[in-house]
């Protein structure tokens, strides 16, 4: 993954991080697809977010994270394709 696209995929994670607390209100247990620092939409199965993200994301440059206030590493679920 290039230095470019790891700080996307980074900064999107910091974005979520400080937003959770508000995302946990009506959120708790989706899944948010992150593109630009930015919730795109939010998905009660982490397939249909991947499916979204990978099909309306044209650059395939997109992060997905399941809204939990229980730590949990989402690893797979953050994409980067070239």
């Amino acid at each position: 993954m290039s230095h470019s696209l790891a700080a996307e995929v980074d900064a999107n994670y910091d974005y979520f991080l400080r937003h959770l607390g508000e995302f946990l209100t009506h959120h708790s247990g989706r899944y948010a697809v992150l593109k630009d620092k930015k919730v795109v939409d939010f998905f009660d199965k982490p397939g249909d977010a991947y499916q979204f993200a990978r099909d309306s994301i044209d650059d395939g440059v997109f992060s997905i994270q399941e809204v939990t206030d229980e730590p949990i590493d989402l690893g797979f679920f953050s994409h980067v394709s070239n």
